[in-house]
């Protein structure tokens, strides 16, 4: 895809700062998920992915995963095999991510611990 086609999908006449930008596109239910996993246990495969992530579907992964690479921040490579073989990483730029996901995690994690389950 074409960086003319990826601002396209994100819609920059939308985004007024810089926060919506990296929320469209990291933004939905499944893309810091994915990012998560390969960043946290490096290179995997598509079955892979969707066995880390049981509740998303075939399509939605596949979806997510098009998107993460369109917008640089996954990798995927196809190998030359029979029967083919794609394995998905993260990139540079993904790999800049990690350090917000811990944030976001552990930020989750005092949440959860601290108003969500404290008083159950």
């Amino acid at each position: 895809m074409m960086a003319a086609e990826v601002k396209e999908r994100i819609n920059l006449k939308e985004i007024n700062c810089e926060k919506e930008l990296t929320l469209a596109v990291i933004g939905g239910k499944w893309k810091l998920i994915i990012l998560w996993h390969l960043g946290l246990e490096g290179t995997k495969r598509f079955s892979e992915l969707k066995r880390l992530i049981p509740h998303i579907t075939q399509k939605m992964l596949t979806n997510q995963l098009r998107e993460l690479e369109e917008d640089k921040l996954v990798e995927r490579k196809v190998y030359a095999e029979v029967p083919p073989r794609v394995e998905y990483s993260l990139t540079d730029h993904g790999e800049s991510l990690m350090p917000v996901l811990h944030a976001m995690y552990n930020w989750g994690k005092n949440y959860g611990e601290n108003v969500i389950w404290k008083n159950i």
